[in-house]
C-alpha cells in the first residue's frame, strides 16, 4: 500500500470542493482511493461560525447529542462517534469555530461520482477522515467520518484460525484503519496536507455502502458502563 500526502494551498470558506479537488490533482487511476480531511469539507459548506465568550460551548451542545462535562473539554456523542466537543475544533480557523460537515457519507458518494465520470475509472474510493482519541491513550489518530467506494468492514467471523478455531467475533475496521494511516503522514499542524492518494489499499471496491457497518448503537457498546458512571 502506497500513501501520498498531498500539500495544497489553503481552501477558501465557501470554496467549491470539486474545483479545488480538480486543479490539485490532475489524474486518479483505477483503485484510487481519495482522502479528504473533514475540515476542507466543512469549509465548502460554510460550517464556521463565529467564536466569542461562552459561544465555543454553546455550539458544542448544540451540536451533541449527549454531553459529558470533564476536565479537559466536553465529552461528546456526535453522528455515532464519542469525541471531544463534538468535533469544533479551533485549529486552523482564523479566530472562528470549524464544525463537522454535514453527511460525510453524502459528500464522499457524491465526489466518487464525480470523479469517477471524469477521470473514466470504474473503481475509485472516497474517504472524509477527521481525528479521535481513544480511552486511557493520549494522543490522536484518524476517523472515518464517511466513506464511499469500499467496504468499510472486513469481516472474520465463521473463519478459521491458523489452529483450525472458529472466529466468533473478530472484524476489522478498514476505513478508520485507512484514515489513521492516512492521517499521519496528512498531519495536525501546519503541514497544510488536507488531501492525500491511497494506492494499493487491501480493500474490496464496491458502489454499496452501508453507513451502519462500523456503527456500535450506545445501547450496545462495550465502554456503556464507563460512561454511565461519570458525572453528566
Amino acid at each position: 500500500m502506497q500513501i501520498q500526502p498531498i500539500r495544497c494551498p489553503l481552501f477558501k470558506e465557501n470554496g467549491s470542493l470539486e474545483t479545488y479537488i480538480s486543479k490539485i490533482i490532475p489524474v486518479l487511476r483505477n483503485s484510487d482511493i481519495l482522502v479528504i480531511t473533514s475540515k476542507i469539507v466543512a469549509l465548502s459548506q460554510g460550517r464556521i461560525v463565529e467564536n466569542g465568550p461562552g459561544r465555543k460551548s454553546n455550539v458544542i451542545r448544540e451540536e451533541s447529542e449527549q454531553v459529558i462535562k470533564t476536565k479537559w473539554c466536553y465529552l461528546t456523542l456526535k453522528d455515532g462517534h464519542w469525541c471531544p466537543n463534538a468535533g469544533v475544533d479551533e485549529s486552523n480557523a482564523r479566530g472562528k469555530l470549524i464544525l463537522w460537515p454535514t453527511d460525510s457519507y453524502l459528500v464522499a458518494a457524491e465526489m466518487r461520482k464525480t470523479l469517477m465520470k471524469k477521470f473514466k475509472l470504474k473503481k475509485l474510493g472516497i474517504l472524509i477522515t477527521d481525528s479521535r482519541t481513544f480511552p486511557l491513550r493520549s494522543g490522536v489518530t484518524g476517523v472515518a467520518l464517511g466513506y464511499a467506494g469500499f467496504k468499510g468492514l472486513r469481516d472474520y467471523r465463521g473463519k478459521r484460525d491458523l489452529f483450525k478455531r472458529k472466529l466468533i467475533m473478530t472484524q476489522t475496521n478498514v476505513a478508520d484503519s485507512l484514515a489513521t494511516a492516512a492521517v499521519l503522514l496528512m498531519g495536525e499542524g501546519n503541514e497544510r496536507q488536507p488531501l492525500c492518494l491511497i494506492k494499493e489499499a487491501p480493500v474490496v471496491f464496491t458502489s454499496m455502502i452501508d453507513r451502519k457497518e462500523l456503527r456500535i448503537e450506545a445501547e450496545e457498546d462495550m465502554y456503556r458502563p464507563m460512561f454511565e458512571s461519570l458525572e453528566k
